[in-house]
Formats: structure tokens, C-alpha cells, sequence
């Protein structure tokens, strides 16, 4: 007997031990194989809905007679399917934190923001999505196989503990965690303690590099837009090897539909909250991922209140813009000055044609606007003294790439995501486009405009 399974599915693998096909991408389904019969169910809520009649019939897998092996003409295709829907999940739940405590901190006089030594705002919420992320992970796939890099440490956290800031962390830990089951994941059984707070975030302590596995996370990237109710991003990314292998962003206030991108962020919270939350015209947030070599990325909205994540939780597919004309073309750039030069961007821009105004947004939500194709361009140029971190970049790299688009830096390089925390040998800035033909024409004039610059 013989299954006919196209190979360039990149389905997953066989598991000889519980005789069943573990897909590659999160929604895929299962083949179960029992006497001589073969049956097939959908996964859960699989939002790829194939079945074996729609299959390429290009490659041919032969089952034993003993029906507990399935060998393969070729080598078998890496599987992050578990890793990327537990991402998912996580990424879910750490944004109906962030929607919480962001709203407290614009209705009322909050003393949840302190400052790093940098000077830069950090949050009641970046300290407690970085511990419920470590927590859920290492309960996921046991600490001793979870290594994580991570925005925040306890330094800052242990500094602010006479302010109180501490025992709201670790409130705020707990109230999310117990609402762990309602997004498919395991809570503790009983509350975490202070000690075990300040140990799932002091665990995220990896500082990466080319072998092995490991997460890089930002638990608020873009922390000001965070603090001012604008724009902000969880970005969530696995990193096997030096290369990015899944990424998952969440982008609570980015909307689902594009239109609402023509009003306020404010003006669409108010207008939200006068209308049934279950209306999906005001789906106020979402969240986007991608698994490396899939050629997919996926969008879903936020999980509604008291509602149960059941996948795929009206997720579709997202693909950058087809648009490769500059004049035609939105870029995006940071909001903040102090890290990029604006003028420069202004200048390039001007020079390839660009003539819509830039969408200055907050975070890796900049990312997410080139893979639905809100916009076409992100161009990044760091000013002298300023090192990219790769948290504030993989989960976005790989949803981007996923989704049709090119990601690199100013020389056309992929970006290198081995040699630490930080994005070293960087060639200048990092560039991000709707397709390769697109990207060609700003590299070229990155090259044309950057002898001329102050950078």
C-alpha cells in the first residue's frame, strides 16, 4: 500500500513511537494508520483545509508491512508545528495583558512606568509578559529545553520594588496565567509567588549565537507608543542555528480590516467600545505569524472576551503588495528620532520617487504592515553608536519573507541572527520591501544618496 503526498507541502514528519504524521504548519492534519485501512481527520480547526485527493501526486511513500515505519525518498522536512501554535497561543494571551494594563495606564495616573538606564520607558506590562512567556514556554516544552533572549531584566524590576511596581508585576503575572486555559495552554495550579516571577524573567538570559536553539522576545517593542495608547508590538520568534524559524507578532491596537489605518488609533478605541465587541468590522487587533520554508503567513484577530481560542480562530492568509512602482509605493519608518535619521529616509525617499506621506508607526507592527500590504517599505538607518537588537527584528524578518516580501540590510545582505544579541556587521540599515524588484530599486538608491549623508 502506498500514501501519494506531495513533498513540497513540507508536511512534517512520521512519529514511529505514537504511529501518526506530526504536520509542519500549525492547522495541517494527521494521518492515522491502522491495519489495512488508512483514515485522515482534520486537525482541530486547520485553517490549510486539504485532503489527500488534493494532494500533488508527485511523490510516492511506501508503508511497511509492519505499518510502524514510512520511509522517505528524501530527507525529512524540520517540524516546528508544536512550537509555532504554543507561540501563537502565548503571543494571544500576552496581548489581553498588554490591553489590560495599557488601559489603566491612560485612564489614570499610573506609577507602572519606570526608566532603564538608558533613559528608555519600561512597563509594569514588559515585565509581565516577559514572565508569563518564560513561564508558559518552560511549562511547555520543559525549562531545561527552553533558552530565551529577552528585552528585560530584574535590575530594574528589583530597583522599583519599594514603588510597589514589584507586587503589581506578579498580580498581574497571575491574573493573566488563570486566564491560560481559555487559549488552549496550561496554568499553574496554584499562584506564582514573588521568587517565581522574578525567576521565569531572570531564566530569559541567553545571549544566543550560531548553534542550538532559542527564543528571542520582545515582550512590548515600542514601549512610548505602549505608554501614549498608540502603536505597539509582542514579538515572538524561535531561532534555530543562527536562523529564524517561526515568528509570531502581535499588534494589539493595528486593526484587522485596512480601512480603519485611515482613522485615529483613539478615535477607533472610543468607536470600539460603543459597539458590540463581537462585530468583526471592530476588530481592533491581531496577530501574524509564519514557520520558515512554509511560502505562508496568517493573521487572526484577538481573542474576545470570554471567548475560548479555537483554531484556527478565523485566521487567513496575509502577502505583501504587488506594488513595485516607488511612486506608487507607502514606507513606513520609526517614530522615534533618537535611533533613526528621519531626514535621510526623507531624502532617499524623495530620490526613488517616493510621493505618499511615510507611515510613522511604533515597533515591529511595521513588519506587519509590509506583510498584509498596507505599506511596501520599512527602511531603518540607525544613527552613529546605535546597535539593532535581534528581538527587534526576527519574529518581523521571517512574517515578511513568509509572506512574498525581502528583507536585508543596506548592502543586500540577510540579516544574521547568530552572532549574539546584537545584529552584528549590519551594513548601514535595514531595508524591507514588498518584493524583490521593489528592493532592488532602494538598495540602488540607498547606495546613490549614502556618500552624500551625515550618517
Amino acid at each position: 500500500m502506498a500514501i501519494k503526498v506531495s513533498h513540497n507541502l513540507g508536511l512534517g514528519k512520521w512519529n514511529d513511537k505514537h504511529n501518526n504524521f506530526i504536520p509542519n504548519h500549525v492547522g495541517s492534519f494527521f494521518i492515522f494508520l491502522r491495519s489495512n485501512k488508512t483514515h485522515h481527520s482534520a486537525m482541530s480547526g486547520g485553517h490549510i483545509g486539504c485532503c489527500l485527493s488534493s494532494f500533488n501526486q508527485t511523490q510516492s511513500f511506501p508503508v511497511m508491512e509492519d505499518q510502524k515505519k514510512l520511509s522517505f525518498s528524501s530527507p525529512e522536512p524540520v517540524n516546528y508545528s508544536q512550537e509555532l501554535d504554543v507561540a501563537v497561543r502565548t503571543v494571544q494571551l500576552a496581548c489581553s495583558l498588554c490591553q489590560r494594563v495599557q488601559n489603566g495606564l491612560i485612564s489614570k495616573t499610573s506609577d507602572g512606568v519606570q526608566s532603564k538606564d538608558d533613559n528608555s520607558p519600561v512597563t509594569v506590562a514588559d515585565w509581565s509578559v516577559q514572565a508569563t512567556v518564560s513561564w508558559i514556554l518552560s511549562e511547555s516544552f520543559g525549562s531545561s529545553n527552553v533558552s530565551i533572549v529577552a528585552e528585560e531584566d530584574i535590575q530594574n524590576l528589583s530597583k522599583a520594588k519599594a514603588d510597589g511596581v514589584l507586587e503589581t508585576v506578579v498580580k498581574t503575572v497571575n491574573e493573566c496565567l488563570a486566564e491560560a486555559p481559555r487559549y488552549g495552554l496550561n496554568g499553574p495550579k496554584m499562584a506564582l509567588g514573588t521568587t517565581e516571577v522574578l525567576e521565569a524573567i531572570s531564566r530569559c538570559n541567553s545571549i544566543g549565537g550560531p548553534a542550538g536553539r532559542f527564543w528571542a522576545l520582545d515582550p512590548v517593542d515600542g514601549t512610548l507608543g505602549f505608554v501614549r495608547g498608540d502603536q505597539y508590538a509582542i514579538a515572538l520568534a524561535l531561532i534555530e542555528d543562527g536562523e529564524v524559524v517561526l515568528g509570531v507578532l502581535g499588534c494589539p491596537n493595528y486593526p484587522m480590516r485596512k480601512e480603519w489605518l485611515n482613522y485615529h488609533h483613539r478615535y477607533h478605541r472610543i468607536i470600539s467600545k460603543l459597539t458590540p465587541s463581537t462585530s468583526e468590522s471592530w476588530d481592533k487587533g491581531c496577530v501574524i505569524y509564519a514557520r520558515r520554508g512554509s511560502g505562508e503567513a496568517w493573521m487572526q484577530p484577538l481573542l474576545h472576551v470570554n471567548k475560548n481560542l479555537v483554531w484556527p480562530n478565523s485566521a487567513r492568509p496575509v502577502r505583501v503588495s504587488s506594488i513595485d512602482n516607488p511612486s506608487l509605493a507607502t514606507f513606513c519608518e520609526p517614530v522615534e528620532k533618537a535611533n533613526s535619521s528621519h531626514s535621510f529616509t526623507a531624502g532617499l525617499a524623495h530620490s526613488v520617487g517616493l510621493r505618499k506621506q511615510p507611515l510613522r508607526v511604533y515597533s515591529m507592527v511595521k513588519y506587519a504592515a509590509i506583510a498584509r500590504g498596507d505599506a511596501e517599505i520599512f527602511m531603518k538607518f540607525a544613527r552613529a553608536g546605535y546597535k539593532e537588537k535581534i528581538w527587534d527584528h526576527a519574529a518581523g524578518v521571517v512574517i515578511i519573507q513568509e509572506a512574498g516580501g525581502v528583507v536585508t540590510d543596506a548592502g543586500g545582505r540577510p540579516l544574521d541572527f547568530s552572532k549574539g544579541i546584537y545584529l552584528e556587521g549590519l551594513d548601514r540599515g535595514v531595508i524591507a520591501s514588498a518584493g524583490a524588484n521593489l528592493h532592488d530599486k532602494i538598495i540602488r538608491a540607498v547606495d546613490a544618496s549614502w556618500d552624500s549623508s551625515a550618517l
